[in-house]
């Protein structure tokens, strides 16, 4: 089976914009950590399946005004959001929840990906994919006033992770992980080589569990993309070792 990182085609000619649009809440990003000081959130994680609107209100308030807080703080409202998100679901923060929400405008191909981290198909070409076998596909409608008429129902998928990157293809000076907050400082290649035991039989399109911004797609996916006439989206085959 071979295996491409997902890109969005900008030679398709497509205007769509979804104008900083967000998942409707996230796990607020970190202090500086004591030892290797970074902070922040991460990007990429996103599930915009899970329903966080059963929590309560004062803590609902806290998920979507996630300023950096203390760790012992972050720690409580990870566990806080546990209980509602899938069991292979990575909580880092920063991690998002819920649908996209905001405004687009133009027009958009039948994938795209916008940020480049965020898979979105349209209704039909989700139901096509399904159609021809393609495994994967849990979509969530996005929550997003469209300028125009004729706006497309979009929906972003939710991707479980896989996949991580060669150990020979990693930067000779790769540092380990902080003991105190787990950062990896994990530096991306500039072409990245796929361990080929951490790649999935179960899935066709997932997220890499190395490079959170990264999409990457099976062969089965791809040749579905073609059959069925689909654009937005190009490939780029990766090696596997």
């Amino acid at each position: 089976m071979k295996f491409y990182q997902a890109i969005d085609d900008a030679s398709a000619g497509y205007t769509g914009d979804l104008d900083y649009a967000v998942n409707k809440w996230s796990l607020p990003g970190a202090q500086p950590c004591p030892t290797c000081r970074r902070g922040g959130g991460t990007t990429g994680l996103h599930y915009p399946c899970v329903d966080l609107s059963g929590l309560p209100p004062n803590e609902l308030e806290k998920l979507t005004a996630p300023l950096p807080v203390p760790q012992d703080e972050l720690t409580r409202l990870t566990e806080l959001v546990r209980p509602f998100a899938p069991s292979w679901a990575l909580l880092k923060p920063g991690a998002a929840f819920g649908p996209l929400t905001g405004k687009a405008s133009g027009r958009f191909g039948q994938l795209c990906l916008q940020p480049p981290w965020t898979l979105l198909l349209r209704r039909e070409a989700l139901e096509a994919l399904q159609g021809a076998g393609v495994r994967g596909l849990q979509g969530c409608p996005i929550h997003v006033s469209f300028r125009g008429k004729n706006a497309p129902e979009l929906l972003e998928l939710q991707l479980e992770l896989h996949g991580r990157i060669h150990p020979d293809c990693l930067p000779q000076d790769q540092q380990p992980r902080c003991p105190t907050c787990g950062n990896d400082m994990l530096k991306l290649p500039n072409s990245i080589v796929l361990e080929a035991a951490s790649l999935p039989e179960h899935v066709d399109v997932f997220r890499m569990a190395d490079a959170w911004t990264v999409v990457l797609v099976t062969e089965r996916f791809v040749d579905a993309v073609a059959g069925l006439g689909l654009d937005g989206v190009t490939f780029r085959e990766l090696e596997t070792r």
